[in-house]
């Protein structure tokens, strides 16, 4: 199996059209449909199902497409690392984060590195704690930052930012009416909440409440912030999230910060323990320690 090959399954997964597919790499469409063919034999199974109208992927493609994918990054990834060890700092740095505060860290850090750097180009992934540890673990970022816990066994870990969590409580709530900027913990026995999809953090949330001789009533689980804003502006429950969500907020939701007790949730900036930094990304790790 080649980079073509790769690049070739790839372009044709992305038109859905062997004719669309070869008008975009500049070649006929027989050759590419007989490198398809190779690939699929190599691998011992079809990649695609066969329409009169295009093509679609089989199970197995789209499972073949996510290793594709990392296969292309990882190739691009060790070019550009190569180049940085032959001449100045320059080249693409790999970096992934969360939502809440974590973009506005990040953004901050590449600004600093930038105007130190100004040959260096960014590739900058956003996802849940989740999918941002599972790029680093395969190699395809090499600096993130997320919120703890994280496996300290595996990554390399540095605090970074801390705020408290927050209730985004629907405005037509009776909860929402009540005075001050704050909500007792005790106060959310009962009521649907929807909080962060990650493990961790069910366990976490249950483990606040549990001094308290209270089980959450947990409604949803949500990977993403967005999600977690919609489904309270519509009344689902009150969500549970860091106080950055307040930042993306504009009517229809009432923050209150949660107390008794008074929890927070951490930023943290890893790297992977296993893979070796890049040049390039030593330097940005540095520039981080040094803050």
């Amino acid at each position: 199996m080649e980079l073509r090959h790769i690049r070739y399954f790839l372009t044709v997964a992305e038109e859905g059209s062997l004719t669309r597919a070869a008008d975009k790499l500049l070649i006929a469409q027989p050759p590419l449909s007989r490198q398809i063919r190779d690939l699929e034999e190599e691998l011992g199974t079809a990649l695609f199902i066969r329409k009169n109208n295009g093509v679609s992927l089989t199970e197995a493609g789209v499972r073949f497409r996510q290793y594709a994918l990392q296969i292309l990054a990882l190739s691009e990834r060790s070019v550009e690392d190569i180049k940085d060890m032959s001449g100045g700092l320059k080249g693409i740095l790999y970096l992934a984060a969360v939502e809440g505060s974590a973009p506005k860290i990040i953004s901050k850090w590449i600004s600093d590195f930038s105007s130190r750097y100004p040959d260096v180009e960014y590739n900058l992934w956003n996802g849940n704690t989740d999918d941002v540890v599972q790029r680093v673990r395969n190699g395809l970022c090499e600096i993130a930052v997320i919120t703890a816990p994280y496996d300290q066994e595996e990554l390399v870990g540095i605090d970074v930012y801390r705020e408290p969590w927050v209730a985004m409580i629907p405005a037509d709530h009776p909860l929402a009416a009540r005075k001050g900027q704050n909500i007792d913990l005790r106060e959310l026995e009962g009521h649907d909440l929807l909080i962060p999809s990650r493990a961790s953090r069910l366990k976490e949330i249950e483990d606040w409440f549990a001094p308290l001789g209270i089980e959450p009533k947990v409604k949803c689980r949500l990977a993403h912030m967005q999600n977690a804003i919609e489904l309270t502006r519509h009344g689902l429950g009150i969500s549970i999230f860091p106080a950055a969500v307040a930042d993306y907020i504009s009517d229809g939701i009432v923050i209150k910060k949660i107390t008794h007790p008074s929890v927070s949730a951490t930023y943290v900036c890893v790297r992977s323990k296993e893979h070796k930094l890049s040049k390039l990304a030593g330097e940005f790790w540095d520039s981080i320690v040094k803050i």
